[in-house]
């Protein structure tokens, strides 16, 4: 028999490399369940200096138990990791860093650790690969960011390691697949060890060990807004949304952001909306996390169908008993897939609005502010234009018509809208001459400066003094000038040519409340279809159950 040349290359390093890993990890293991006791030592086990190691931390879910594990290892065993995850959600992510067992990350929002993070980028003490979007990290974990170790959240596991997600499915299934097909290890924390699954969401053979956390996984209500904080203001901004941007595109398919400002949309929908006869015409198909200010717009029969990121804490019973609504398995439980939805909120939606930081003359827009890398989470995919998409619909040709001019070949356009109030908290303006953004790519060494929505992207400002069409703007001083005229009384709005702006106003181009037929004198909390959680509850006839720091009753 010949013997292989001494130049005959070896194809499967990294899946003995793998084998060597889980035959270390089965010591510890009874079949591949591992004791929450020996958790630690696994770790240490079985990931190598330089590995690249996903913890998933999405919007929701976190595999907490997992997370604080890790922080426990030995940092001359477990070092120079490079993490690759959604969301630096935990204290446990940055304490990593800290520790200084993290060398390189990429990631797509920080939330609540921003400042940490930033101050951490400030002394040199990390680097940052990139600051992706959420499809654009999924996309390259199958190319070239594909995790080592992922260390994963379920709700339940069987005996033989098939897991069960639940609704908080979110990221799992992108982080399991790129992991376990090429050369992987996956780790999974459950709430429960059970013999049979309501469905099985991740096969055991992608499942390398689970361990039964003391406690029950960690999910963030990251989409409940309580209707009592919405403001008169807010109120406002929903009208002109609806009558100036909803009704006159006739817009279906769409995606709503987090926060008051698209809540207090969801809630007009029922009352003001209802008002202006657009039930059947407007918000019948939806890319969104089941808000709970979306349940009385369901009852009237305004949305048709809901695929979603995630859940939300306490909306199961509600979405069970809504299955045409929904995507809800046999089980009863919903399966959400956040890169499923990206992918529908990018191309399927003819509509995505949000809010932002800072939005410059340009149309840029940010949420990396001094002293904050927050990251973007999924908005630049929702806000931009998938050039991608074939499939017509009115909205999409209409804006394709506005936006492209005498252009030769026809196409349509997506509608990306920001909605703020020209000054946030301690009256900092939302409209500025320059990003924040440019200091913080300057002094974090970044290629680009981290902006969230392109202004060739956005098509249209809503604030309080009314709507900005930008996408019928015929040239950039048009668009300037149409976004100082929303700008109201900023430093921004301020320094806008009166004469120009009034041209755009008797374009369309720039639209006030009056212009649009809106009393503000009826932008009362009174239009609120919900003024209140408990309100938000009895909508649902008593199936949406709050989580407990949202209840005063």
């Amino acid at each position: 028999m010949n013997k292989p040349s001494i130049n005959t290359p070896i194809w499967d390093r990294e899946r003995s490399n793998c084998k060597n890993r889980r035959e270390r990890g089965a010591a510890l293991a009874n079949g591949r369940e591992v004791a929450a006791d020996d958790i630690i030592r696994l770790l240490e086990t079985i990931i190598e200096p330089g590995d690249r190691v996903c913890i998933e931390g999405n919007n929701q879910k976190q595999a907490d138990f997992l997370a604080k594990s890790l922080v426990k290892t030995d940092p001359a065993l477990v070092r120079d990791l490079h993490l690759v995850q959604s969301v630096l959600a935990l204290p446990e992510h940055v304490d990593l860093i800290e520790q200084g067992q993290v060398s390189l990350i990429d990631f797509s929002f920080s939330g609540q650790q921003a400042g940490r993070l930033a101050t951490l980028v400030e002394q040199g003490r990390i680097k940052i690969g990139a600051i992706h979007t959420y499809l654009e990290l999924f996309g390259r974990y199958f190319v070239d960011l594909t995790p080592k170790v992922a260390l994963i959240a379920a709700q339940m596991a069987d005996r033989e390691g098939n897991l069960y997600t639940g609704p908080n499915t979110e990221d799992t299934p992108a982080i399991v697949e790129a992991t376990a097909f090429k050369n992987g290890i996956v780790i999974a924390q459950v709430n429960e060890v059970v013999d049979k699954l309501p469905r099985v969401d991740i096969p055991a053979d992608w499942v390398d060990f689970f361990v039964k956390a003391p406690t029950p996984h960690y999910i963030e209500p990251l989409f409940t807004r309580d209707p009592a904080q919405i403001t008169e203001i807010q109120i406002l901004m929903a009208m002109i949304a609806i009558k100036g941007l909803y009704a006159e595109y006739g817009i279906t398919s769409l995606n709503h952001g987090i926060g008051f400002d698209t809540a207090a949309i969801e809630l007009l929908l029922p009352t003001y909306a209802a008002e202006l006869g657009l039930k059947g015409k407007i918000c019948t198909h939806w890319a969104l996390n089941p808000h709970p200010t979306l349940i009385p717009a369901i009852e009237a029969g305004f949305v048709q169908s809901v695929h979603s990121f995630g859940s939300e804490v306490g909306m199961e019973n509600y979405i069970a008993a809504r299955p045409d609504i929904f995507f809800v398995g046999q089980d009863g439980s919903m399966r959400s897939n956040r890169a499923f939805s990206q992918a529908a909120g990018h191309y399927a939606c003819d509509l995505f609005i949000g809010s932002t930081l800072q939005i410059d003359m340009g149309g840029n827009s940010s949420t990396a502010t001094k002293g904050r890398i927050s990251g973007f989470g999924g908005a630049p995919n929702m806000g931009s234009d998938a050039r991608g998409r074939r499939h017509a619909s009115p909205a999409w040709l209409r804006a394709g018509r506005e936006g492209r001019g005498s252009n030769s070949m026809p196409r349509g356009q997506k509608l990306v809208a920001q909605i703020v109030e020209t000054s946030r908290e301690h009256m900092q303006p939302a409209f500025v001459e320059r990003l924040d953004a440019w200091d913080l790519a300057e002094s974090a060494g970044m290629e680009l400066p981290p902006v969230m929505i392109y202004g060739e992207d956005l098509t249209h400002i809503i604030t309080e003094e009314g709507i900005a069409h930008l996408v019928r703007c015929q040239n950039p001083e048009e668009r300037e000038q149409a976004i100082r005229g929303v700008a109201g009384y900023t430093q921004a709005g301020l320094a806008r040519d009166k004469r120009m702006v009034e041209n755009l106003r008797d374009r369309g181009i720039v639209q006030y409340p009056q212009d649009l037929g809106i009393d503000k004198r009826m932008a009362t909390r009174d239009l609120l279809a919900a003024r209140s959680i408990r309100d938000l509850v009895r909508a649902s006839g008593g199936l949406y159950n709050p989580p407990n720091h949202f209840r005063n009753w």
